[in-house]
């Protein structure tokens, strides 16, 4: 590792660099690097931080599902809201400040402003550029931050498992002393040589590459796929150029088309894509059946290699010119709505654990809003009743991430059951029950 800091430095200009399991391990073992150096005693105590600097400073636009990385070290985070609360915002307990690079990192609350304050205060500042390209020289570092972080396998394409931690020399080998080989919190984000010497290799390869060729090559393959899919009636391409900003940097391919007329939704297209051979992931996808047929999938080509796009654009013509038979959804049942406005105290049955959850219901007609209450987190809920069925969801801010749920059920009277789904979690069995008033029985509304 201290040869591959060394070359690190060399290639990107920035004092120092470690190469570490993700962009998200590279974040906590800096935020474990600004708790407690170098010093065994204080790396031993984590993530017990009595007596140890705590907080961490993040403008709220950066708050993201990223952070916890941060938030691993049990460390409190100080959310900014505005530019008038930055300066108070650092004390005696601030050990680091964060930055989601991205449209606001040149604002009021961007690197620069931040780094200013936190420079007063004897705070570093890390950014985390995961899905950027890798700028020499590095334009974070440029303007103040301490360190920034990258994501090994997106922009820079090196190994999936590895990330970039580059900046401050000191900073940087006592982020690497916070993380395996070392006995210390980090070791559990262990890196291994292979990612180490990958990722070294794909940094080597940026500063050679030919990136105006590399675009031109991406174009000519977005070109070709418009070509394959073009052949069918009715649809449409649009390649677009990536707008200000440094992540995620490349040109995409639009394809639109009547789902009427082809018989195939965005949606229903793109999950086929990914359920079938060869497995194509599209960037984005629209249009559902039955109430919105306009439909789109998008294409980006820096993950591609030669020859995918041949495979691509075959693929794509072949579904589109002969689609399988997809059916409209049931419609909702017939029959007047069940009445189900109260509060309701709801069981959730995870596929381990369980959790107990309230809900109050408020019902016009067929339309449901109301609010929804977690142990730890809360959020409004919306839907619909139709007969006794009832669909509503909601969603709820937990630290930088955002919970979905999404409820399906029958309605008994003063119980209802169903299905929820967690998104990315998964699903979960719900139950729920109506709350009365020991005095009159009334529902709560």
């Amino acid at each position: 590792m201290d040869g591959v800091g060394r070359r690190l430095a060399e290639l990107t200009g920035a004092e120092w660099g470690i190469v570490t399991a993700g962009c998200a391990a590279a974040l906590t073992h800096c935020t474990a690097a600004c708790i407690a150096g170098t010093n065994p005693e204080r790396m031993q105590r984590l993530p017990n931080l009595e007596g140890l600097k705590n907080e961490v400073v993040i403008p709220a636009y950066s708050r993201n599902v990223y952070d916890h990385a941060i938030r691993m070290p049990g460390v409190t985070i100080v959310t900014v809201r505005e530019a008038s609360q930055l300066e108070s915002a650092f004390s005696e307990r601030t050990a680091m400040a964060y930055i989601l690079g991205g449209p606001g990192d040149e604002g009021p609350l961007g690197t620069r402003a931040v780094s200013e304050a936190a420079k007063r205060h004897n705070v570093p500042v890390v950014v985390d550029a995961a899905a950027e390209i890798l700028t020499i020289p590095n334009v974070h570092l440029q303007r103040g931050a301490a360190a920034v972080a990258y994501s090994g396998g997106k922009c820079i394409r090196g190994p999936q498992a590895a990330g970039l931690l580059l900046g401050e020399k000191n900073l940087l080998q006592a982020a690497w002393a916070n993380s395996a080989p070392h006995h210390a919190f980090g070791r559990s984000l262990k890196v291994g040589k292979e990612e180490i010497m990958g990722m070294l290799a794909a940094v080597e390869m940026w500063v050679k590459r030919d990136h105006k060729a590399e675009w031109a090559q991406w174009e000519s393959w977005l070109a070709a796929i418009a070509d394959s899919v073009k052949r069918i009636e009715g649809v449409t391409t649009r390649v677009s150029q990536p707008r200000e900003g440094l992540s995620n940097r490349s040109p995409s391919l639009a394809i639109q088309w009547d789902g009427a007329r082809l018989g195939i939704t965005g949606q229903e297209l793109s999950k086929l894509l990914r359920d079938t051979e060869p497995r194509i992931v599209p960037a984005s996808a629209s249009g559902s059946r039955p109430g919105n047929m306009a439909s789109a999938i998008s294409i980006v080509p820096y993950m591609l290699i030669p020859g995918d796009e041949k495979a691509i654009g075959e693929r794509l013509y072949a579904v589109l010119s002969s689609p399988p038979k997809f059916e409209n959804p049931a419609p909702p049942p017939a029959g007047e709505p069940a009445s189900v406005a109260g509060q309701w105290e709801v069981r959730l049955e995870y596929d381990r654990g369980s959790a107990k959850h309230t809900m109050i219901l408020e019902q016009q007609g067929a339309r449901l809003v109301g609010t929804h209450r977690g142990e730890f987190y809360a959020g409004d809920l919306s839907g619909t009743v139709a007969a006794n069925t009832v669909r509503f969801q909601s969603s709820h801010q937990a630290e930088g991430n955002r919970l979905s749920y999404g409820f399906t059920g029958t309605v008994d009277g003063d119980k209802m059951a169903g299905a929820v789904n967690l998104g990315e979690y998964g699903e979960a069995r719900w139950t729920a029950e109506r709350h009365q008033y020991r005095g009159g029985g009334r529902q709560a509304g």
